[in-house]
């Protein structure tokens, strides 16, 4: 029997696994509560010898300490780990995007700090799908997804209520999201969804729908929290004293809004968000007279202290709802309380609602799947709801109330009133719930079917290929790797037709790929590297630094390191830089395929010479752009962002892959060179080097070769092993 260490991504929202936050805002909902009980449902699955669930560490004075801890152990398998990106403060998930490849960077970081490399990785929401993404694509595992909700789904909602495409695009980072939906329905190996609804209505507003690896799993109900009302006159149960407390307390919570307490209790529960459908309840309540003389009503609408201080969507559906409360006059018969833990309380209000034979509300139109009905379900309270999607499925299963067109006031009325008069038909509903919901959505059948789907994907390796049997787990070799050894390509390994000592230093390379790792640092971008490696025949690459320290590249493949874009894109102003320098004398563009997104690339004139190179530095630098400047040759200028370069890319991959400088050997031969060859690394310098070099003679730690191109390269790393 195979085991697997498996890791989650989840970055938004508050996460933690003891007292959980549910409800506390908008990003702290169901997502997080899923990911919590998978996180320990799988834990307990004989087959998972270790599962980590990834989040954002929060370090925030309006936040609970809990979120800064690095690490919290959940039980002997399971942990939550927690990476720093973006800064401390907590964040809305809409603002994360640009600090993902952060997080990256640093949970390949941990991964190398650790005795176990992943079996496979699962993405939740957008953020979390793009961070297992790449880190598939580095150890070359399989990449599960779970989207919870769908980003065009969303933009056509948000276009119906008067957004601009521009306007959405800038608030919710919308392009970017969906861009990532696209993509992993591509390259994820299994895409899991709740119901068949989500495939059906959500996912086919995307254009790679085809490509999709769907995997129906609905989402699990814990029942040792949501178990049967009735269960408490049972002899043999026991209740504890935090369960007693939390019923107390919820109870006393409920009845201190009502005038008449013992009637049925109309119940529904959710974030304050308007999609919810809060307000047609009360309405519904509110314009029937015959149903305020039957039942009482609660809505339990997330978490608040002072409305005021909360965020502005949230405001206003608390506002409205206060509203209707008072334009009905409702007081007295209407409960809204101010808060509810999802662990102890939460369960508690489905049953003190089942035990006064109420019903449970849940109003949201279209919703994918509708947990809070399984978990009402699962306490034997019978449940109105949309006859559209998940709640359909749901109530076609479970066969324990009604489906009404949710839109309707007098419709969820009439609904309510037909449940709550015929015992009959409330017993029936109720017992059907609770059967069902231990049949078919319990955590346990969930968690089977989760490890039968990654079981069928590494039997299926040596069959049908899965998506991720053609990845390269280059992240593993780099991770273990003894030495780096990095080249430039013309004028070090090659120059023109002369290759001298080039098949050699391949073989080298062949002899020691178990410990070494090759790349090479160019000038040249990815297009024209790629061609050198095809007309030479180089040595296949590990690593690729092209466009003179701008650009990381991972194999032949030429898989882009993201991370590297995202740090040196700070402060990077091109267009704007390129405008200013059609005003500076004696240098003009190259042709356009020397250019690239991280490079502008000039010819100077020839009398370009020292002063001019401080008058350059001085233009830029007055008008406030940060650059790092390289001359070549005396004939060739390129602009970079200040962050990027040979140099800085040889440390990057040194901080990235946990490799000391000490055990990187450069080889390189003009000016563009001189950053990765001084430094803790090791340097070559070939014998056909150019006179911008001899200032390195003295530097112990760089060799100047007896031989050119290749043939140095190797005499040097020779020199260097011995």
């Amino acid at each position: 029997m195979n085991s697997y260490y498996i890791q989650l991504f989840s970055p938004h929202g508050l996460i933690r696994f003891k007292d959980p936050e549910i409800g506390r805002d908008r990003d702290t909902g169901g997502q997080v509560k899923y990911v919590l009980e998978l996180l320990e449902s799988l834990s307990h699955h004989p087959q998972v010898r270790k599962i980590d669930l990834f989040t954002r560490r929060v370090i925030d004075k309006r936040v609970s300490s809990a979120y800064e801890k690095e690490i919290e152990i959940v039980n002997e398998k399971a942990r939550i780990i927690r990476m720093s990106c973006g800064g401390n403060a907590y964040r809305a998930k809409e603002t994360l995007w640009d600090y993902l490849d952060e997080f990256v960077d640093k949970t390949i970081r941990f991964i190398e700090k650790q005795d176990d490399f992943p079996n496979v990785v699962h993405g939740h929401y957008a953020d979390g799908n793009y961070i297992a993404s790449q880190i598939s694509e580095v150890y070359g595992i399989p990449f599960i997804a779970t989207s919870h909700s769908l980003g065009r789904n969303k933009k056509n909602l948000l276009l119906k209520e008067g957004l601009s495409e521009e306007k959405i695009n800038e608030k919710f980072n919308m392009q970017r999201r969906i861009e990532v939906e696209e993509n992993l329905l591509k390259t994820a190996d299994a895409v899991i969804v709740s119901t068949q609804f989500v495939i059906d209505d959500q996912w086919k507003l995307y254009k790679n729908k085809q490509s999709g690896k769907f995997e129906v799993i609905p989402p699990g109900v814990n029942t040792d929290l949501f178990y049967p009302f009735y269960r408490y006159d049972m002899p043999s149960f026991k209740m504890t004293i935090e369960k007693e407390q939390a019923l107390y307390r919820i109870n006393s919570d409920i009845e201190r809004f009502l005038f008449y307490p013992a009637k049925p209790l109309i119940l529904s529960l959710g974030r304050a968000d308007k999609r919810k459908n809060f307000e047609t309840i009360i309405q519904s309540y509110g314009q029937d007279k015959e149903l305020q003389a039957m039942a009482n009503l609660a809505i339990f609408a997330g978490v608040r202290k002072d409305i005021t201080q909360m965020p502005a969507d949230e405001q206003e559906t608390l506002t409205n709802l206060l509203l209707l409360l008072d334009k009905y006059d409702l007081y007295g018969k209407m409960a809204i309380p101010k808060k509810n833990d999802p662990h102890l309380e939460v369960p508690e209000i489905y049953r003190i609602a089942a035990r006064k034979k109420g019903v449970f509300v849940n109003a949201t139109p279209g919703e994918n799947f509708g947990l809070t009905l399984v978990e009402a379900a699962a306490c034997g309270l019978p449940v109105i709801a949309s006859p559209t999607g998940g709640p359909k499925e749901i109530l076609e299963n479970c066969e324990n109330g009604l489906l009404v067109d949710v839109k309707d006031p007098s419709a969820i009325s009439e609904a309510l009133k037909k449940i709550i008069s015929d015992q009959a038909l409330w017993s029936r509903y109720s017992d059907h719930g609770i059967s069902a919901t231990n049949e078919l959505y319990s955590w346990t059948a969930h968690s089977n079917k989760y490890m039968n789907i990654i079981d069928t994907l590494f039997k299926r390796k040596d069959i049908s290929s899965p998506a991720f049997v053609n990845k390269s787990p280059f992240g593993k070799k780099l991770a273990k790797a003894e030495k780096f050894i990095i080249s430039d390509i013309d004028g070090t390994l090659v120059e023109g037709s002369q290759t001298q000592g080039l098949r050699e230093l391949k073989q080298w390379i062949i002899d020691n790929k178990e410990n070494v790792v090759f790349g090479v640092a160019s000038g040249r971008n990815r297009f024209i590297t790629e061609q050198a490696f095809a007309h030479y025949d180089l040595p296949n690459p590990d690593v690729l630094i092209c466009s003179a320290g701008s650009e990381i590249y991972y194999t032949n493949k030429f898989i882009p390191d993201k991370g590297w874009e995202s740090h040196i894109d700070y402060q990077w102003k091109r267009q704007e830089i390129e405008e200013e320098l059609l005003k500076f004398p004696g240098i003009r563009l190259q042709e356009p395929d020397a250019q690239w997104r991280f490079k502008l690339s000039y010819y100077v004139d020839d009398s370009f010479g020292d002063d001019e190179m401080a008058n350059l530095y001085k233009f830029l630098d007055d008008r406030k752009f940060r650059v790092k400047i390289l001359l070549t040759e005396n004939k060739y200028l390129d602009i970079l962002p200040f962050r990027a370069g040979k140099g800085n890319a040889i440390r990057y991959l040194s901080y990235k892959w946990k490799v000391p400088l000490e055990h990187f050997i450069t080889a390189g031969n003009s000016g563009n060179d001189k950053d990765m060859l001084k430094g803790k690394a090791k340097g070559i310098v070939v014998a056909n080097y150019s006179h911008e070099l001899e200032e390195l003679r003295s530097n112990r730690f760089i060799y100047f070769s007896k031989y050119p191109l290749a043939k140095g390269v190797l005499e040097g790393i020779n020199f260097h092993l011995s």
